[in-house]
């Protein structure tokens, strides 16, 4: 964020703010830059810049929100008008009563960890993306590869008119690699993390190596082919054995969406649907066997959503939301939390500066166990391993679930045995949790994420991170590809 800037929009807004209860404003600078390689050939890079501000009013009891590109005085002027305009609309409306929040008043800043090494420069990105694309091509069977390494840096500075002022930078990587093999009538995908770019991190270029980005051309393609030699995933009742990049699906849409304070309330019900989960559950429903514990964790440095407040300016901390398999705490920001009077987590967050916080989950993780991946793969007499995610579907209460992986392998008394093709699995979310019989140790934790959680009216995309260990449940309805 250019300093200057954003010293004198302060100065600017202090200026400018009405009298009301409450206002806030929060700045937004975000720069990107993606390159790709699609069957060796550079495509076309992208460059993006946007900036902008929302402000917030909160008098009488309703809230109003503006935003606008224009940081002028007059830019902000308008803005803060239309914001008091829907405040003063509101106010006889409203499902609750806004001067009643106790808005959060911090100074203070956070930054993503800094870079380990400098980093590249674009020439020498866009060799190892041609080195890696090149490297895809092991065999004619291989009909389509490509590489991409994402950048992202973003700016916030979060002011209020009674002095808050918070201010945050954020670093991010996305890398990405994939490889589509194809014989006959089949055809068979392999990726680094997934369509979700499951890969990304806070942080430098350090990021490649921690992703396995270096080599993992000829590696994903003989994957790819392996495939295609494959027999299709067995079918029937039989343990599963979910790896990180599985793990990080599964988690996100069978426990992160049905925890969200707001859509628990009702408030995406005609968009992305409701939840399963009710307010009178917390505190004693079993939604897990004993050895599941999933945290709301914004402190890990490296993870893709950690931040130390809010869109909302809220201190955020690490939170258990599921504590030895009971359900403790929903993922629901200031205002939910005031229209339900539970407790809840530090997630208001917007995917932009023209979009209002809602109730996001961020870094949503299950911590891990003490078993490790040769134990459990020893306690299985039947069952499938399945790694990466390649289709999903779950019901509008987030509750029933059916979902594909890239990769599968076949477990017999105790042993791995052959990669399996067309693995899916299916179960409910109210019952699936509590058929967890082990939790992976550290060794077989994984720091996972996703550009592309989507939810919101208007809609929003924003990042998630989700960090596993590899997790063994019993009894689940697995079938093929046939």
């Amino acid at each position: 964020m250019r300093q200057v800037l954003s010293d004198s929009l302060r100065t600017l807004f202090r200026q400018l703010a009405p009298a009301a209860d409450f206002c806030s404003l929060r700045f937004v600078e975000e720069t990107s830059e993606q390159l790709a390689v699609r069957q060796d050939v550079l495509q076309p890079p992208s460059a993006d810049i946007d900036r902008g501000a929302m402000v917030t009013v909160v008098r009488g009891g309703g809230c109003g929100y503006a935003a606008t590109s224009d940081l002028s005085a007059a830019g902000l002027k308008e803005a803060l008008a239309r914001a008091c305009g829907w405040a003063d609309a509101s106010a006889r409306r409203a499902l609750v009563d806004y001067s009643r929040v106790e808005p959060a008043r911090e100074r203070g800043s956070y930054a993503s960890p800094a870079p380990s090494r400098p980093a590249p420069s674009r020439a020498q990105l866009i060799e190892l993306l041609l080195r890696e694309s090149a490297a895809c091509r092991i065999d004619p069977r291989v009909v389509d590869w490509q590489a991409s390494v994402w950048q992202v840096k973003t700016s916030q500075r979060y002011l209020t008119a009674d002095g808050a002022d918070l201010e945050q930078q954020f670093q991010y990587l996305i890398p990405n690699l994939a490889v589509t093999a194809s014989h006959g009538t089949d055809t068979q995908t392999r990726s680094l993390g997934g369509q979700y770019n499951g890969y990304c991190r806070q942080g430098g270029f350090e990021v490649l190596e921690q992703a396995g980005f270096h080599g993992a051309g000829s590696r994903i393609a003989a994957q790819a082919l392996e495939l295609l030699a494959a027999p299709n995933c067995p079918s029937g009742t039989m343990d599963l054995l979910l790896m990180p990049e599985q793990m990080m699906l599964q988690i996100h849409e069978s426990i992160g969406h049905p925890l969200e304070l707001d859509r628990i309330l009702g408030d995406e019900r005609n968009f992305a649907g409701t939840s399963f989960v009710t307010l009178d559950m917390f505190g004693h429903y079993r939604y897990g066997s004993e050895l599941l514990n999933v945290t709301h964790d914004p402190e890990r440095p490296e993870q893709f959503a950690s931040y130390g407040w809010d869109d909302e300016g809220s201190r955020a901390e690490r939170s258990y939301l599921i504590r030895d398999g009971i359900l403790e705490r929903p993922l629901g920001s200031a205002v939910s939390q005031a229209r339900s009077g539970m407790q809840g987590v530090a997630n208001a967050r917007a995917s932009s500066w023209n979009r209002a916080p809602i109730d996001r989950m961020a870094n949503l993780n299950i911590e891990p166990g003490d078993s490790s991946l040769d134990d459990m793969i020893r306690s299985v007499e039947r069952g499938v391993l399945m790694d990466t995610n390649v289709s999903w579907s779950i019901d509008d209460s987030r509750n029933k679930f059916q979902f594909g992986c890239e990769v599968g392998y076949l477990i017999e008394d105790g042993e791995r045995k052959g990669m399996v093709k067309n693995p899916n699995y299916r179960g409910i979310s109210a019952t699936f949790w509590r058929a967890l019989k082990a939790v992976g140790d550290r060794s077989t934790f994984s720091v996972m994420g996703t550009p592309f959680c989507g939810k919101g009216e208007p809609s929003q995309v924003i990042r998630v991170g989700h960090a596993s260990p590899a997790c063994l449940f019993s009894g689940v309805d697995v079938f093929g590809g046939e």
